[in-house]
């Protein structure tokens, strides 16, 4: 299960009805830490934002048809770096009246995206990817800006991010329908595949580009117009790459973007008949939502929700493969990605061995703001996500489990916290039923490969999972048998634009990326011709 609190961590927006579950504040200020090096920190951070302003890149308007505009009653919300404390920027806090005229101006911006042909419109977002390479260390350093990510990580979510968009351009022009032989000779039968509409978009701040670009991607290409809400924690990468896709001269109304209050923002995407389609990534308690509210006006939704992902270690695995991958399955990001390891799942034989050598590994990992050299693990988000993994340590060493290291907040202050491994933990800790999204590795025991199929499924989750394992025997058995929409086997860097990506039972509906994700944006139309033999 997902927890409340969880799910206000993750959730980029919440009903109103539902509104008591999001902190009260979606910026927390947290000047915990005076030190030198929190202070250098704070003045490179500012001169990087400064540079980012100068670019033009650096925009803190909505985006409402042709004009970048503020929030109509003038409200702002500040934009935090987690590694400093600092305010980085006020943006325009919208609500729905904003909403409203975002979602008309996509509306009528359907009528002209939607006509002109797929080479156009590949044209257009080949154009936009251009753009977001090449401003590719810009955008990076915006990312670990205002999310906290390390550099590198931020340079490759920007690579991984422009992907969605250039697989998007080409796909464009392989929308096909298809030709169905007719049962009456008089008859012709054929199918057509049309855009589904205007889409909201709701995107996570853990991944501020990438969850924007493989939704946005495809929706363009497929002749759909769309609003993107962005999460309040993390607006501005959106709002970089809104202004590279006018660069790009993607038509005014095609992309919106608003950002603010989330509760009215989504309650205007749930109420209007021309937002046909929500796409949705964050908590499995919100995605419900989400699905409630829809069936008002029977909208399409796609829904990427929360994980569990199991990371299953057999005896006869390669030990330096597998350790390899669970750091990077477990501790990217920080431990916040939907697909992180939450469960490191070890057979006896090589459990000990495995722990000494995840723990030489962990021990060597540097952690700090995301723009100094080295640093491999920058903060959590915000002070939130650090009590839900103090909480979750907290409940497993008292049943039992042990911390070999880390367990608690960092030096550094702030929402900086230690890179953790805890051991003999237990299917029925609350570490083992709810998503850590922090940097915390639990590692519990097997013996047989039906036990570990048993505990990786024993979760309503169904996302990401991983397997390391040299029998290709058991590689065949154990991915068919797992619940998961993604399998890695022997491998942690499974994400891509040409592979689908989504979940099994409630970790959500549909799927993004791939020929499999242009679906989610189409609606399907078939036509028959009658009284063909008549002259």
């Amino acid at each position: 299960m997902i927890s409340h609190m969880n799910m206000a961590l993750r959730s980029p927006m919440l009903l109103s009805r539902y509104s008591h579950l999001l902190s009260a504040k979606l910026q927390i200020q947290m000047h915990l830490s005076t030190s030198p090096l929190t202070r250098k920190m704070s003045t490179d951070a500012r001169s990087i934002a400064s540079q980012l302003s100068n670019s033009g890149l650096l925009k803190t308007q909505g985006l409402i048809g042709e004009k970048w505009s503020d929030a109509y009653d003038g409200k702002t919300i500040q934009v935090i770096n987690p590694a400093t404390g600092d305010s980085i920027a006020d943006v325009a806090c919208m609500g729905g009246r904003e909403t409203n005229d975002a979602i008309s101006s996509a509306y009528d911006a359907f009528r002209s995206w939607s006509k002109i042909t797929a080479a156009e419109r590949s044209k257009y977002l080949r154009k936009w990817y251009d753009l977001l390479m090449a401003h590719k260390e810009e955008l990076a350093q915006l990312i670990t800006l205002e999310q906290g990510k390390p550099l590198k990580e931020s340079l490759g979510e920007v690579s991984y991010g422009a992907g969605f968009i250039e697989f998007a351009s080409e796909e464009a022009k392989r929308i096909y329908g298809d030709i169905i032989p007719a049962p009456l000779s008089d008859r012709r039968l054929f199918v057509l595949k049309q855009p589904v509409g205007v889409v909201g978009a709701i995107t996570p701040w853990n991944f501020p580009l990438a969850m924007i670009t493989r939704k946005v991607g495809p929706a363009l290409a497929c002749g759909c117009t769309a609003v993107i809400k962005p999460s309040e924690i993390t607006p501005l990468t959106a709002l970089a790459a809104a202004e590279l896709a006018i660069q790009a001269g993607i038509p005014a109304g095609v992309l919106n973007v608003v950002m603010g209050n989330a509760p009215d923002i989504g309650d205007a995407f749930l109420a209007s008949p021309q937002v046909r389609k929500i796409t949705f990534t964050g908590s499995t308690a919100v995605g419900k939502k989400l699905m409630a509210g829809s069936a008002e006006t029977v909208k399409k939704v796609s829904l990427e929700l929360g994980g569990n992902a199991p990371c299953i270690v057999f005896d006869d695995a390669d030990l330096d493969i597998a350790v390899k991958g669970t750091l990077a399955a477990k501790f990217r990001n920080s431990g916040q990605t939907c697909i992180c390891a939450n469960r490191i799942i070890v057979q006896e034989g090589i459990y000990e061995k495995f722990a000494n050598a995840l723990l030489d590994a962990v021990q060597n990992m540097k952690v700090g703001d995301g723009f100094s050299d080295g640093v491999v693990q920058g903060p959590l988000i915000n002070e939130a996500a650090v009590k839900k993994v103090e909480s979750l340590i907290h409940d497993a060493t008292s049943k039992g489990a042990k911390v070999i290291i880390g367990g608690k907040r960092h030096s550094l202050g702030l929402t900086f916290y230690e890179p953790t491994i805890v051991s003999d933990v237990h299917n029925d800790m609350r570490i083992s039923r709810e998503e850590a999204f922090g940097p915390v590795a639990p590692l519990l025991r097997f013996k047989t490969e039906e036990d570990a199929i048993r505990i990786a499924n024993d979760t309503n989750a169904g996302l990401g999972s991983y397997v390391f394992t040299n029998s290709i025997q058991r590689s065949w058995r154990v991915a068919e048998a797992l619940e998961y929409g993604l399998v890695g086997v022997n491998e942690a860097g499974i994400s891509t634009e040409v592979a689908p990506f989504g979940g099994f039972k409630q970790s959500g509906l549909g799927r993004e990326g791939s020929k499999y994700g242009m679906d989610e944006y189409l609606e399907i139309k078939y036509v028959c011709l009658g009284n063909m033999n008549k002259e």
